[in-house]
């Protein structure tokens, strides 16, 4: 969100803004959706697709922090990974970092691919061995 905070309050971005919602093609366009938003038929197909645009994104989104989460699992299977972690846990800097990362509203998705993986016995299993041998090398 900062990045595009930043982006926003950026004066050329404002600039090349200002001049797209100027351009005639703009207008014209703005003008179809106000018309289309005032035809409640047309307003709620305009809805249902966004909601159905929203819930494949949201899907996507967790599916790929299960991949990423599944990934970092199966790394963790490498002795020399599991020492580079402790390392790193162990690093005053890395623990700000990282508590500055949990408090990002998108790692809310990796949270939550974490515990569908802990629904599954199997996965729950192989992130507990992989927990306690990370414990072990700190």
């Amino acid at each position: 969100m900062a990045e595009a905070k930043k982006m926003m309050d950026d004066p050329e971005f404002q600039k090349q803004m200002k001049k797209m919602s100027e351009s005639g093609e703009f207008k014209d366009q703005m003008k179809k959706t106000m018309d289309i938003m005032k035809d409640p038929k047309e307003a709620a197909k305009m809805e249902a697709k966004f909601e159905h645009m929203q819930h494949v994104g949201e899907k996507k989104l967790k599916d790929g922090a299960a991949a990423a989460m599944e990934e970092a699992m199966s790394a963790m299977g490498n002795p020399e990974v599991m020492q580079d972690m402790a390392k790193m846990m162990n690093d005053p800097q890395f623990k700000a970092q990282l508590a500055k990362m949990t408090k990002d509203p998108s790692f809310q998705n990796y949270v939550s691919a974490m515990q569908d993986m802990m629904k599954d016995p199997s996965k729950k299993e192989k992130l507990e061995k992989a927990s306690a041998a990370f414990k072990s090398q700190l």
